[in-house]
């Protein structure tokens, strides 16, 4: 069979499946789409509290009489969640940030099994891609690793992809319930590795609600007895889910289990997962400057295997919890791309990490609630390989990272008062952390240059204050600030003023930089006729370099060059404008945001022209076999400035449910001061697409067309072609008797990917001219709770 055949078979089978969907003769619903109630924390420490109907639990610790502030809340089992349909475009509209929302039901039909991956279509994001698959972090309006937050229920994700592009995320979609990425500056909270935005990540780890289960029916048995009270003696509750799925594309099979169990004020948590897949099918020949090499319809060394695992409790007591859990990362990916195939190169990561969390609702007139965060992170990967590709012997660790990292975050969230002219309501935190890293290599352990850097550590403390003033119902504004303190220590050698080996001997000498970034915001929101939300925000913030910016002083394979630290960097300074226009509701939902950021003093790996070998004295010796190339921590003036748009429009009934359309458009551009480019910015794109759901089937296709990128760095950058991304899905979720297999939900669907098996280069990953994405895929997925 041909390939152009195979395509036409898999590209038929699929439309066959969302036609046959679309005729499904499904009951018509009358009653409005029901929206999405979504709920987001991450932008500010300020929470807005929704009124729920009161539930009984099988142990409630019931509040003394006091102010009607519902203080036995936090005790009571999470009221359940309204059933909305499946695929609704979830708008952010209550949030002075830009907000863009993954709910669980979006990342159970995803699949990406990495934060990059499942990001990478979003307006205004997009991945790494070093890895697809496994080493794949996320983009926020071209800004990358020192420059956007990862955090997991409220801390730091604890791994170290921030400090190398081929270094894996230790959080995985398959144990994540939602995601929210704060588009542009969030480190008013965070800290000022987030000026470009956040993505946080959250489940159950630690619950913050004892969990519900639906009610036995009281048998009588004809006899004459009454049904006993709801709240008297009533056993504990115990949920489980189960998340299944199988792909095509690189023959991948990918398994987890989540169980919630409550009673007697203690609610627990435990899952466990697991990913394998093998080297991903991929369109044509991958290596666009060398041809000669086998291939086999497969990008090399692109395997994957991954698990982990978390246990997890909570104490609910009146007014408040606390809770800790325990959770384990462990992943053995390849690294795909020449050299990786050549040497075999892959990475053995293990991350174990501990967190603890609460939050208090005093009976107290000044404070509304009290919330804490504390964790411990010990992470560590080997970077595996071939020391000579032809030596097969010659296996082993070629550099180890470690990172062991502390945090801790306190916030106070004061009462509403009024203040005659507007209701405020103020947060404040403090925040501390402590850091220490390492990269060490087996090989020449007593060079000046072994590893990427020496030991190093690192020491925050910051403390902030949000406050929001509600003007009148359609009014609102916030003013919010941030001072953090950072203290660095670490060394470096001392370089030639060229950067160039000049015959003198180098020491290494210690260093201990310290800086104190200063950040502001100022935002207002609006409510408009037609249900229309308008914003506008105003940011200045200050970032503090990070340790690689700082300390780095030798060969990094992941970027291909030899990367020389500057200890005397100054802080980076943003100062941010942008406007945004929202509607959630409604049959045409859609969000629009305009942006604009003017860097002072921006950091970036400034290439030099000069070829490294594995250490200083080989830069510019004209040796052929020197591939890294040398690159400076500099800092200059940049600009960025884009725009983002999305929304999906109900055009009207069809077979019992709602057909519509989607569209979606973002663009970056990003110079400095002097006209040249920004290295490494995502494409314009646009897309659109078509769906129809009821309240058991979502049905969907949809295609994202990115423009070539010709706006490159004048050294060390080359152009990106343009594509043509088109997937589709179909997925039926329905309610069970659970008497049948014990489920009483369930979820099945087909997703195909890139359907066009186009060849797809991500202009933004280091590797783009030998690695492409995965092409033609299918993926079957299959999910149960009981």
């Amino acid at each position: 069979m041909t390939l152009q055949k195979k395509r036409a078979l898999h590209i038929g089978s699929v439309s066959w499946l969302l036609l046959g969907a679309m005729s499904h003769n499904a009951q018509a619903d009358d009653t409005p789409t029901q929206l999405p109630d979504i709920t987001v924390t991450a932008p500010s420490p300020i929470q807005r509290h929704r009124t729920a109907p009161t539930r009984t639990s099988s142990h409630i610790v019931r509040a003394a009489p006091s102010r009607n502030r519902e203080r036995a809340a936090a005790v009571q089992p999470a009221p359940a969640a309204p059933a909305p349909q499946q695929g609704v475009l979830p708008v952010v509209t209550d949030q002075f940030a830009t907000v863009t929302v993954i709910p669980n039901e979006e990342l159970r039909r995803s699949g990406a099994a990495t934060l990059g991956d499942l990001l990478f279509s979003k307006p205004g994001i997009t991945g790494s891609s070093f890895a697809p698959g496994a080493s794949s972090r996320p983009i926020i309006r071209g800004l990358d690793v020192n420059r956007v937050g990862i955090v997991e229920n409220g801390l730091g994700g604890g791994g170290v992809s921030d400090l190398g592009e081929d270094h894996f995320v230790p959080i995985d979609p398959l144990s994540t319930n939602q995601i929210e990425v704060v588009r542009g500056p969030a480190a008013l909270r965070y800290g000022s590795t987030s000026i470009g935005g956040v993505v946080s990540a959250t489940n159950n780890r630690i619950p913050d609600a004892i969990p519900t289960c639906a009610a036995t029916p009281f048998q009588s048995y004809g006899l004459p007895v009454k049904a006993p009270l709801a709240d008297a003696g009533a056993p504990g509750c115990l949920n489980v889910e189960t998340r299944t799925s199988v792909s095509s594309v690189n023959r991948g099979v990918e398994g987890g289990m989540l169980l919630d169990a409550g009673g007697n004020n203690v609610a627990v948590h435990a899952d466990v997962y697991g990913r394998s897949t093998s080297d991903y099918s991929i369109p044509s020949y991958p290596y666009l400057f060398d041809q000669t090499r086998p291939v086999n319809g497969r990008q090399p060394n692109s395997a994957t295997q991954s698990d982990g695992a978390s246990v997890g409790a909570s104490y609910f007591f009146q007014g408040g919890y606390i809770g800790a859990a325990i959770t384990q990362n462990d992943s053995l990916y390849h690294i795909p791309g020449i050299d990786g195939a050549d040497h075999q190169t892959r990475i053995d990561a293990h991350q174990t990490k501990i967190a603890v969390k609460g939050e208090y609702r005093p009976d107290a007139a000044a404070i509304d609630a009290v919330r804490f965060w504390v964790g411990a992170t010990d992470y560590r990967h080997n970077e595996l390989g071939l020391a000579d590709p032809t030596d097969l012997f010659s296996d082993g660790v070629r550099q180890t990272f470690t990172n062991k990292e502390q945090e801790a975050r306190v916030e106070v969230q004061m009462m509403p008062f009024n203040a005659r002219f507007a209701t405020v309501t103020t947060a404040f935190g403090v925040q501390a952390g402590h850091q220490e890293l390492t990269a060490p290599s087996p090989d020449d352990p007593t060079s000046l240059f072994n590893g990427l850097w020496s030991p190093n550590n690192n020491n925050r403390v910051a403390g902030y204050v949000f406050n929001e003033f509600k003007f009148t119902d359609s009014t609102k504004a916030q003013i919010a600030g941030r001072i953090e303190h950072v203290d660095l220590r670490g060394s470096m050698p001392n370089f030639p003023a060229d950067y160039l080996p000049d015959g003198a001997p180098q020491s290494s000498i210690a260093r201990n930089p310290s800086y104190t970034p200063v950040s502001g915001s100022i935002g207002l929101l609006q409510n408009l006729p037609g249900d229309l939300v308008g914003s506008i925000t105003a940011q200045y913030v200050e970032r503090a370099p990070k340790p690689a910016e700082l300390f780095s002083r030798g060969a990094h394979d992941a970027t291909a060059t030899f990367d020389i630290g500057n200890p005397n960097l100054t802080i980076e300074t943003a100062k941010s404008v942008e406007i945004g226009l929202r509607k959630a509701t409604g049959p045409f939902r859609f969000e629009a945001t305009a942006y604009y950021t003017r860097f002072s003093n921006f950091i970036y790996r400034r290439l030099t022209g000069v070829m490294c070998g594995d250490d200083f004295d080989s830069c510019g010796n004209g040796d052929p076999n020197n591939e890294a190339r040398q690159a400076v921590y500099s800092q200059r003036d940049a600009i960025f400035r884009g725009a983002e748009f999305q929304s999906q429009f109900d055009i009207g009934p069809l077979n019992g449910g709602i057909w519509g359309i989607e569209n979606q458009f973002d663009v970056v551009r990003a110079t400095f001061t002097d006209g040249s480019n920004v290295p490494r910015i995502p494409p314009v794109r646009l897309g659109g697409g078509f769906y129809w759901r009821d309240s058991n089937w979502l049905t969907r296709i949809n295609l994202v067309h990115a423009f070539a990128q010709n706006d490159i760095a004048v050294i060390g950058e080359t152009p990106t072609a343009g594509y043509n991304l088109l997937n589709a899905e179909i997925t039926y979720n329905t309610k069970l008797n659970s008497s049948w297999i014990g489920a009483r939900e369930m979820t099945l669907g087909l997703v195909g990917n890139n359907l066009l098996n186009q060849n797809i280069r991500n202009s933004v990953s280091y590797t783009k001219d030998e690695v492409l994405m995965p092409g033609l895929g299918i993926r079957a997925f299959a999910n149960l709770k009981f």
